[in-house]
């Protein structure tokens, strides 16, 4: 019995809002993504505040989060929505 399905495994990245890194402690990621940077994340963004009629730009923090996606794929020489051969 030859394999109809050969599904992909696809890893979805996200980064969470840029937030100031003493707030980052509790971000959490959205539903279903799993957070792969600890404590305060990583300082690798900047976030802004309006104050008055200036914005002002300082250094902050996000989570980085994945998600595992499985693709339906029909394995080589078949297709459809059944996966079917010759």
């Amino acid at each position: 019995q030859m394999k109809k399905r050969c599904d992909q495994k696809l890893l979805i990245r996200m980064k969470t809002e840029c937030v100031p890194c003493s707030l980052n402690l509790e971000t959490q990621c959205p539903a279903g993504y799993t957070k792969i940077t600890n404590g305060t994340g990583i300082s690798d963004c900047r976030y802004y505040l309006e104050i008055k009629t200036h914005t002002l730009s300082f250094p902050g923090c996000r989570h980085h989060c994945v998600k595992e996606f499985e693709q339906p794929e029909c394995c080589q020489g078949r297709w459809g929505p059944d996966c079917l051969g010759k």
